[in-house]
């Protein structure tokens, strides 16, 4: 996992920005076409990707280096009579290959940019359910490019069935120095994540209906794939209920038939469950029918401080 992330997030981008700076097209066209092929790649991978590992802010270098290398070209061929098509096989193989780039990257940012919609279901609006921190969206939005839980949605898929309710879940990262999510690049220690042990709170008024909390944390990348909540609490608000995973183990101060108000601590982020490092799931669903898995229930889209949150995306915690 950690090499394909620096292959596609590190290397690709880098040989991208090379290619344009040190081999760029000789005619007008060719350039033209590949600083917009480059760029549609740049611009798609930082709508895709999970930024957590490598810095959110990576991206905004990224961009910078192809603005960069965009200007010198321009500076450099300003008083200088360029042409506008190739005059060799070369120069038309680089255009080619920068009109697929167009294509690729614009496909995928459209896709990226699509689940930025709201998806065709209600929407509950909640308050910011975390304390003081900075966090990173790691899976939300539309689309399952940009939010793995949403293959929960194929009904076809019959271990899927249990855990419909998440299928427009929230996954939050925390951010720490130099905005990473942890120190290193996946230690063992979960407390090494800037996230675990980031206080919860109650995003809404309701009534406390299920609660874990004696399940253990793991080191990473260890999981429970069977417990798959791990640690949680399920909130009623309302006619909707809102779920928190992977809570940390003795973290809860709650019990079931509590009552609770905005604000108030539930208790904090851990890395219980079928988690693969620290993180925060949030989602909110219909109740479950009775008999069924407690995440089984229809799912219901968040919008929190009114915002819809996509992968990418970054929330301050209340008070942070």
């Amino acid at each position: 996992m950690m090499a394909m992330i620096v292959a596609v997030q590190v290397a690709l981008p880098l040989v991208l920005i090379a290619w344009l700076a040190f081999l760029p097209a000789g005619s007008l066209s060719g350039f033209v076409l590949q600083a917009v092929g480059t760029g549609a790649v740049l611009v798609a991978l930082a709508q895709v990707a999970q930024w957590a590992v490598p810095g959110w802010w990576l991206p905004w270098v990224f961009g910078g280096l192809w603005l960069v290398a965009t200007l010198a070209w321009v500076l450099r061929k300003v008083f200088t009579e360029v042409a506008l098509f190739p005059d060799a096989p070369p120069g038309w193989t680089g255009l080619i290959l920068s009109a697929v780039l167009i294509s690729l990257g614009g496909w995928y940012g459209a896709l990226a940019l699509a689940g930025r919609a709201l998806p065709p279901v209600e929407v509950v609006d909640i308050s910011n359910p975390f304390g003081p921190g900075r966090y990173l969206v790691a899976n939300g939005g539309s689309t399952p490019l940009v939010n793995a839980h949403m293959r929960t949605l194929d009904t076809t898929v019959e271990r899927y069935l249990p855990w419909r309710g998440q299928s427009y879940a929230v996954d939050f990262f925390g951010l720490g120095p130099w905005g990473l999510r942890a120190k290193g690049w996946r230690p063992a220690d979960p407390a090494a994540y800037a996230i675990f042990g980031a206080e919860l709170r109650a995003p809404c008024d309701g009534n406390v209906v299920a609660v874990e909390g004696g399940m253990p944390d793991f080191k990473v990348p260890q999981q429970d794939p069977v417990n798959r909540l791990g640690n949680h609490v399920i909130l009623r608000c309302g006619d909707a209920e809102i779920v928190f995973a992977h809570m940390r183990q003795d973290s809860l101060g709650i019990a079931p038939g509590d009552v609770v108000s905005v604000g108030d601590v539930l208790g904090e982020v851990g890395n219980s469950g079928a988690s693969s490092e620290p993180h925060l799931h949030i989602h909110a669903q219909r109740p479950a029918p009775d008999g069924a898995s407690p995440i089984a229930g229809e799912p219901l889209a968040l919008r929190i401080e009114g915002r819809f949150l996509v992968r990418g995306d970054r929330l301050a915690g209340a008070g942070g």
